[in-house]
């Protein structure tokens, strides 16, 4: 086969595969969820498996921690969560209304410095705005909470996931195994490199930096709590979340806890507690909890995952979502790969995978030229 048609024959399945996504988005999270459970649970069935225990009680033993754990946080985190969120909800008019009447006394203020028709647009638009928001608060939980498909999606992701991660953690090597077998033998150990290499770059952002995001979130959530600032709870645990991106979490957690504080305590005492809180979490973070969990596997960049999330949730949603990290893994490995094959063929320097013989003595021709 040449390598035009093997090229027809790759772009064809890539479509293909794409079109059963787009196709079967309403029911893959399940599915991707467990095989993301089952991918970070892997490594601790395997060294179970080392202590003397088949996979298949090694799986069950995982499986059913990982559900009592998950289970107990959901138990105990749920309750908390949504009585803030209803408790944001009931004081949410007041701040407008108390936005609305700061800003009527600074178009006051401004009244004889400003053309009054402008002024009066500016407060027709603001004294509606209440009503503008409550309305499109209410049609955005009528439209969560209505229908019985959200429910259904609720349901097959309580019950569905823990079934699918089961079974594939307990299959994991030997669909590793059947995968292998299905390679080109002429192309096995250049794909083999490159699939370690994904594999290298999605464990250390799943195990590493997953593990980062929840223990920041756990203690924002817990200090902020323990400091008595309103919706701490939710706000450290958002702010945890989206710490995969360095610095954005804490900034927007920063911003929020620090306007939460200034809008709840009298005095600045609190206020720079709560501010200390997001700067003592910052330092933990930067010399202790990446470089120990995290170090330089991970080989993505905090604007590519951002604009990878954005991508995946525009043209597949939640499930667009969830394939957005391994799906820059691979392309970010593949441009890679790519690069240095042009560099090793054409530009005579570089290494490539594909000739092991040959990225040898590029190296070494590389090496020495450093050296002298």
């Amino acid at each position: 086969m040449t390598p035009q048609r093997q090229l027809i024959y790759w772009l064809a399945g890539l479509g293909a595969i794409l079109f059963a996504f787009w196709l079967l988005s309403n029911v893959l999270a399940p599915f991707l969820i467990g095989m993301a459970v089952a991918y970070f649970l892997d490594p601790l069935c395997d060294r179970l498996e080392r202590l003397g225990l088949s996979r298949t009680l090694a799986t069950s033993l995982v499986t059913a921690f990982f559900v009592i754990a998950v289970a107990l946080v959901l138990a105990l985190l749920v309750p908390m969560i949504v009585g803030e969120l209803a408790s944001l909800g009931k004081q949410v008019p007041g701040w407008i209304d108390l936005l609305r009447t700061r800003l009527v006394e600074l178009s006051d203020m401004l009244r004889t410095e400003v053309d009054p028709a402008i002024l009066e647009r500016v407060r027709s638009y603001v004294e509606g705005l209440q009503g503008q928001l409550s309305s499109w608060a209410a049609g955005l939980l009528r439209n969560v909470l209505s229908g019985g498909v959200a429910l259904f999606n609720v349901l097959s992701l309580l019950l569905i996931t823990p079934i699918v991660a089961f079974y594939l953690l307990r299959d994991w090597d030997a669909l590793v195994s059947a995968a292998d077998r299905m390679l080109p033998p002429a192309y096995a150990d250049v794909i083999r490199l490159q699939v370690q290499k994904v594999d290298e770059t999605l464990s250390g952002f799943v195990r590493g930096v997953g593990t980062v995001c929840l223990t920041l979130g756990a203690f924002y959530a817990t200090a902020l709590t323990i400091a008595g600032l309103d919706f701490g709870l939710v706000i450290g645990l958002l702010a945890g979340l989206v710490s995969f991106v360095p610095f954005v979490g804490a900034t927007l957690g920063f911003i929020a806890s620090v306007g939460m504080a200034l809008l709840q305590f009298d005095g600045y005492i609190m206020v720079f507690v709560v501010a200390a809180i997001f700067f003592i979490g910052q330092f933990v973070e930067g010399n202790f909890l990446q470089p120990i969990l995290v170090g330089d596997r991970v080989n993505l960049h905090p604007v590519w995952i951002i604009f990878a999330l954005l991508a995946g949730g525009t043209l597949l949603g939640f499930v667009g979502v969830l394939l957005a990290v391994p799906a820059a893994a691979v392309i970010g490995v593949a441009v890679r790969f790519f690069v240095n094959r042009y560099r090793a063929t054409v530009l005579g320097v570089g290494d490539d995978p594909g000739d092991p013989a040959t990225a040898a003595r590029l190296r070494a021709t590389v090496a020495g030229k450093e050296t002298t």
